[in-house]
């Protein structure tokens, strides 16, 4: 009986490990089929939280240095003629690890294609920037780039002091105003340095600090024709294969899903226009 529970106790725990590495085989062949298909170096940035170990801890992901260093990497790994395409799915991260990123992009010679499924914001948005081209879901969103100082917008941290005045706040306010200060031009900086890439010098100028200023809240959803909008390279011509991708990045295990629904593609002849029953 004890050789059987522990038995069952070995299984339990191979069993995570098993199920991920069959999830990183079927990825890795959706990857592959996507490069052959349109003859490019794929790379994904996706951030999701997975289930690990018998616990089910979801981790929290973001952009880090150790995600640039696998992008980079990767680029160097691509012959300077071969286009990259990038998958980012992301809430953001580390400014600097998303301008290296951004940047290394940037300056690949053969095309550029980020492609976001979902959303992309903050640092993911950075990258888009990055790209010749933005291929987004209809309904998938990127958003502002302003700087974050802690938990505070920089941009609020600025308004905050000037509404109260420098004669009224406390020393450390001002120390933090000092750093939102530097952390809003340096990153209006290098988003007017990229865009500069793919339109004029006066135009790049505006959107930069559209985007960077606090003229939005940092979450505040940009929908495909607000991307247009601006002026940005964007199409919905998503590959069927990024979808089945993303699929194979599943949420943590609930007792009960919050949204449920049958898996197949539901089609009518007719179908009921708005209002009708």
């Amino acid at each position: 009986m004890n050789d059987l529970f522990f038995l069952f106790l070995i299984l339990m725990s191979l069993t995570p490990a098993l199920r991920q590495q069959i999830l990183e085989a079927r990825r890795a062949q959706i990857m592959r089929r996507l490069e052959q298909k349109r003859g490019s170096r794929v790379i994904s940035l996706i951030h999701r939280q997975e289930t690990v170990s018998l616990l089910g801890i979801g981790i929290h992901r973001y952009i880090s240095i150790e995600d640039a260093e696998e992008v980079l990497r990767a680029i160097r790994l691509t012959d300077p003629a071969c286009p990259i395409d990038m998958i980012v799915h992301t809430p953001g991260g580390l400014v600097l690890a998303a301008e290296q990123i951004a940047w290394a992009l940037a300056q690949h010679p053969a095309r550029v294609t980020v492609f976001v499924p979902h959303y992309a914001m903050s640092g993911g948005t950075l990258l888009a920037l990055a790209a010749d081209e933005i291929v987004m879901d209809p309904f998938a969103v990127l958003g502002p780039v302003d700087p974050q100082i802690g938990q505070y917008a920089a941009a609020s941290i600025l308004a905050a002091v000037r509404r109260k005045g420098s004669g009224q706040v406390s020393d450390e306010t001002l120390i933090l105003a000092d750093v939102a200060e530097k952390a809003l031009g340096q990153v209006e900086h290098s988003v007017r340095q990229l865009l500069e890439r793919k339109m004029p010098a006066a135009q790049a100028a505006r959107v930069a600090r559209l985007l960077t200023s606090g003229v939005w809240t940092h979450d505040h959803p940009l929908r495909v024709e607000d991307v247009r909008a601006l002026g940005l390279p964007v199409s919905t011509d998503m590959p069927p294969e990024i979808y089945s991708l993303m699929a194979l990045y599943p949420q943590p295990t609930r007792m009960r899903p919050s949204v449920e629904y049958v898996p197949l593609p539901y089609r009518s002849d007719r179908p009921a226009g708005k209002g009708q029953a």
